[in-house]
């Protein structure tokens, strides 16, 4: 009885989310994003459709895309809880492991086949491991998935461009071969990131958030090799291919571990570091200014009158303004040299290191209290979208080691010119040395 309730809950949400607009959430999205995601949508389809229809059908394929399904959907089913995770704790940018199997697809089948075994792992993946999760609407599955087969067709093109068919050709022509392998393994990856930026390009977000990290890249690279090894066992020795399953478990698994640590020290609102990540780097930062005599500063930053926003459009609207000051933060801060933090509610503090004199920090400062107050955040759904501006930041600053030796001791000083700065008629930045 549980599982025909549970099949009935599932069949109604997939109902709902192809039926309800609000679930796809793309008419939300900007006129560049919609019309590139059903641009790109439709030349995968298209393409994929007369592909299909002038591709013999031979046996040997059709044979091997369905032990590809069948190894990926086994992979998936065995580490779906860890990919749910996985997928919860991401940011924007999330490997999901589906290039062992895709990429290998590109150097085992026609195109066509390789689009279809894309389309098909991404839809499991929509029904059984990202089902109902917030952070994957359905026009982002779609689009993901059509330029993901883009990327197989330009990977495969490749391939063919240098006369190598499949992986049985490649093996033949050893090292050109392994070099033409390489080539596609390259294309496949470059183009992924380029046909991806599009969707995800918007004013104030950094590298790292379109293209994800460097451990995000490494990932990627790492499914891809296992792609290679993965054709390879297939092509000569099939029954190894099943060898890729337990260091493919384990290397996701890894991979969520680092995720969750990640997850510990960052604000899952703004993505900044929380008090804990922001403390600790905090900590190392003064033990190395102490062993090299370096000095650093130290920024408080409070917005002005939050709870006006709160309580006049919400509270989601101002989540999203939080997120923006942070982005906005981060944008006016040195790049990585800089540690943004959110101590809670609409406090957040900057760590400087290796900044000489207070005229540094003040300038900091300035730039960071400026791009506060040309900030324009846009809040709601259409047709309802609402423009909040006026906001404003009150600013304290202090500097070790004249503030203090101990972080808790330069976060006191700080927050001491915060509160003069907030009391004396606020959008101020105050230093700490002033008030001696």
């Amino acid at each position: 009885m549980r599982k025909k309730t549970s099949s009935r809950a599932l069949a109604a949400s997939v109902r709902d989310t192809i039926v309800s607009p609000r679930r796809w959430a793309l008419s939300a999205q900007s006129a560049r994003v919609v019309a590139y995601s059903l641009g790109i949508e439709a030349v995968a389809l298209v393409l994929t459709g007369y592909l299909l229809a002038t591709t013999p059908p031979r046996v040997g394929a059709v044979v091997m895309l369905g032990v590809l399904i069948a190894m990926a959907v086994l992979q998936a089913e065995l580490n779906r809880q860890v990919e749910r995770t996985r997928r919860r704790v991401s940011g924007m940018a999330h490997i999901n492991m589906t290039s062992v199997w895709i990429f290998a697809g590109v150097l085992l089948l026609p195109a066509a086949f390789a689009a279809v075994l894309t389309m098909v792992l991404y839809l499991h993946l929509a029904l059984r491991s990202w089902y109902r999760l917030h952070r994957v609407p359905a026009w982002r599955t779609i689009s993901n998935t059509s330029i993901l087969v883009m990327t197989c067709y330009a990977s495969k093109s490749v391939l063919v461009g240098t006369g190598v068919e499949d992986i049985h050709v490649a093996i033949a022509r050893g090292w050109a071969g392994a070099a033409a392998v390489v080539a596609a393994l390259l294309t496949h990856f470059v183009v992924n990131a380029i046909l991806v930026l599009p969707a995800r390009a918007r004013p104030g977000r950094t590298l790292t958030e379109l293209f994800g990290g460097w451990a995000d890249n490494g990932l990627e690279v790492a499914t891809l090799c296992l792609a290679v090894l993965n054709a390879l066992a297939l092509a000569t020795l099939p029954g190894l291919a099943l060898l890729v399953l337990p260091p493919l478990l384990i290397l996701q698994r890894a991979a969520l571990v680092k995720q969750l640590e990640q997850a510990a020290i960052r604000d899952d609102k703004t993505g900044l570091l929380n008090t804990t990540g922001w403390h600790e780097l905090a900590e190392r930062t003064l033990i190395e200014a102490e062993q090299v005599r370096a000095t650093f500063g130290l920024l408080m930053i409070d917005l002005d009158h939050f709870k006006r926003i709160n309580d006049t459009y919400g509270h989601l609207a101002g989540d999203t303004v939080l997120r923006k000051v942070a982005d906005t933060i981060t944008s006016a801060v040195r790049g990585h040299n800089d540690a943004v933090g959110r101590f809670g509610g609409e406090e957040f503090v900057v760590l400087l290191p290796d900044v000489a004199t207070q005229h540094d920090v003040g300038a900091i400062a300035e730039r960071i209290r400026h791009a506060i107050t040309t900030l324009a955040v846009d809040v709601g759904e259409q047709p309802a979208v609402q423009t909040i501006t006026g906001l404003s930041a009150s600013i304290g600053a202090a500097m070790y080691p004249s503030a203090g030796t101990a972080v808790q001791r330069l976060i006191d000083a700080a927050d001491t010119a915060l509160y003069h700065a907030k009391a004396n008629g606020r959008n101020r930045i105050v230093h700490i040395a002033d008030l001696a």
